[in-house]
């Protein structure tokens, strides 16, 4: 038995070790920061570490190039490329950004991912390197995808550059729902089933028409009239007709009332 249970452990522990191996394989996040060591530029590609090992790619609007991306890994299978031009006709590629050389940073819904360092331009923009921006906004419907080239910006002495767009779920704010909105919602859930069970309860089982149907309705109707009264009695503004009160016989005798004499009226 002794022997048995070292066996399970070993197994145990050597399942855990490749599990965590393949976990340290599976990520792909080899971008190498322009700025150096950078926290916030972390952050951000830790957000897109998800799709990392995705392959994007789309063709410009006139067909004559093909654009391969990865983010943070080896574009069309480009060493140290994170974004690929090829042209569709020679197969000649060129190397539009390369992640050894990259900036990241993001907004309210929205990352920046910009790879640096790319291949000389032979005539353009004073022959300095290419440089691939990349523009990722949220999207919950997509994990990552409509991946397209927006435009080329190479008509100026430099600082030129390739601006790309892509969608992902992946860099949409958190939402955090609050106690008091899970306490609303926990209620409206209950009301609804209350009166939907009893709606049906009352018409299908007791067999109740109109009114009848609402459940508890003679509870309710209760209910309602004593708020209606105790909103009358504290809200209205009209004083309240003061009770009669009790009047007292005085204790003081009457005067006494002068005698009618009727001797007139006898016969004579």
């Amino acid at each position: 038995m002794m022997c048995q249970g070292l066996r399970l452990a070993g197994w145990a522990s050597l399942s855990l070790l490749l599990a965590l191996t393949g976990k340290g394989q599976a990520s792909n996040m080899n971008c190498t920061l322009a700025s150096g060591i950078s926290d916030r530029e972390q952050k951000v590609l830790n957000l897109l570490e998800p799709i990392s090992n995705q392959d994007f790619s789309t063709s410009s609007t006139d067909g004559t190039y093909t654009y391969y991306f990865r983010i943070c890994g080896d574009a069309h299978g480009a060493g140290s490329a994170g974004v690929v031009q090829e042209d569709s006709k020679s197969k000649k590629a060129t190397v539009i950004g390369r992640y050894n050389s990259t900036q990241a940073f993001n907004g309210s819904d929205w990352v920046m991912l910009i790879y640096g360092g790319g291949d000389n331009y032979t005539s353009h923009c004073g022959k300095e390197q290419r440089r691939a921006m990349v523009l990722i906004s949220c999207n919950r419907r997509v994990s990552a995808g409509n991946f397209e080239v927006m435009s080329e910006e190479r008509d100026k002495a430099r600082d030129c550059f390739y601006l790309f767009e892509m969608d992902s779920s992946y860099v949409c704010p958190e939402t955090h729902l609050s106690i008091g909105s899970i306490l609303l919602i926990v209620v409206f859930c209950f009301l609804c089933v209350y009166l939907v069970g009893g709606f049906l309860y009352q018409r299908l089982v007791v067999g109740a028409k109109g009114m009848e149907q609402f459940p508890n309705l003679s509870f309710w109707q209760g209910i309602g009239n004593l708020t209606a009264d105790g909103c009358d009695f504290v809200c209205r503004s009209r004083a309240h007709e003061a009770p009669p009160t009790y009047r007292g016989v005085p204790t003081e005798p009457l005067g006494e009332e002068p005698e009618e004499r009727d001797d007139h009226l006898l016969p004579m």
